[in-house]
């Protein structure tokens, strides 16, 4: 058995990883994997997030959080949503792409304040014009060491208007045309199959030899 400890609090990433690992262990002939929340994660500052790309701030947080768990290996991802229509925005600032900016919404979430500003932003691009991807870094440390990092990514459609209640995120309004829906309306087990994060951790896996 292998265990990972993700440093994220975000429970739509935890089940995301935690679907993966449970994948990997259908697997024959690979190890058994599980994936927990690193321990006290909540009581430790969060470092900057500050760096250009997407793997210099996963292996920025691998390497910070991996030095809370002695001898353990630590995942940690950057994710996020690029627009061809905007230049790649909101990019590796997905996460913070309203308050950046100062919009605000009153009574909505996080999710849906950046939702609506990426509609606001892409207001007028018309239907073919809409494309982007989700693309997706997980680096591992152990020890304040980075041991290896995985990448995946999955294309896209930005629509006008939201679809679906699963997932978090864009994942309402990022719609995948070859099954013909959102990343909010699908199954974790087939968005762990197609999405950036399933295809990142896989990648990841194979570079440790467990996957």
């Amino acid at each position: 058995m292998t265990r990972l400890y993700a440093a994220t609090s975000n429970p739509g990433k935890l089940r995301d990883f935690e679907a993966a690992a449970g994948a990997a262990a259908a697997v024959p002939d690979t190890a058994h994997i599980i994936i927990e929340p690193l321990p006290g994660l909540n009581d430790l500052a969060a470092p900057p997030e500050d760096e250009p790309t997407f793997a210099a701030n996963a292996r920025l947080k691998a390497v910070y959080y991996s030095r809370f768990a002695p001898g353990e290996i630590v995942i940690a991802d950057d994710s996020g949503l690029e627009v061809d229509a905007l230049d790649g925005e909101p990019g590796v600032r997905s996460a913070r792409y309203a308050a950046d900016t100062g919009f605000q919404v009153e009574g909505a979430t996080t999710d849906e304040t950046n939702n609506l500003l990426l509609l606001r932003n892409l207001a007028g691009v018309p239907a073919g014009r809409r494309q982007g991807r989700y693309r997706c870094v997980i680096a591992a440390a152990r020890d304040g060491a980075c041991l290896c990092k995985g990448e995946g990514t999955v294309e896209g459609e930005i629509l006008t208007e939201p679809r679906g209640t699963g997932g978090f995120g864009y994942d309402p309004l990022f719609y995948i045309p070859s099954l013909g829906k959102t990343m909010a309306e699908i199954d974790l087990g087939t968005k762990h199959r197609i999405s950036h994060r399933g295809h990142a951790l896989r990648a990841l896996l194979g570079k440790m030899g467990l996957g």
